[in-house]
């Protein structure tokens, strides 16, 4: 299974972004899929969540500026972010817990290649 990752880049702060990620290989079902950030020398942070059955979880930081959506039929998860502030610089990982053809009963966490994103002041 791999998450390929895009959408990150340099944005103003005040502005937008919108980062997506496809699963893809030997998917029998995906639970939860999210993105997490990290910045040099720091622990990689839950940004926000989306269970398979819709339900989202969004950090206190940016609850009311990201929102975490998801397209099951394309194993993709988007996190759309808006009012970006400088503190949102990181590189976003997506991460999946999926269940693959050869282990369709237990779940194994996955991880992206990370996307940066750098707002300027």
């Amino acid at each position: 299974v791999q998450l390929q990752a895009s959408g990150g880049g340099l944005v103003q702060a005040g502005g937008s972004l919108r980062l997506s990620c496809t699963a893809s290989g030997s998917i029998f079902s995906i639970n939860a899929m999210g993105w997490y950030r990290q910045v040099p020398g720091k622990q990689r942070k839950l940004v926000a969540v989306s269970t398979s059955d819709g339900a989202t979880e969004h950090a206190d930081s940016v609850k009311g500026r990201f929102t975490v959506t998801r397209d099951n039929a394309k194993y993709t998860v988007y996190l759309q972010m808006t009012a970006l502030k400088p503190e949102d610089t990181a590189v976003y990982y997506c991460t999946a817990k999926v269940l693959t053809t050869d282990r369709p009963l237990w779940d194994d966490d996955y991880w992206g290649q990370g996307t940066l994103v750098t707002v300027s002041s």
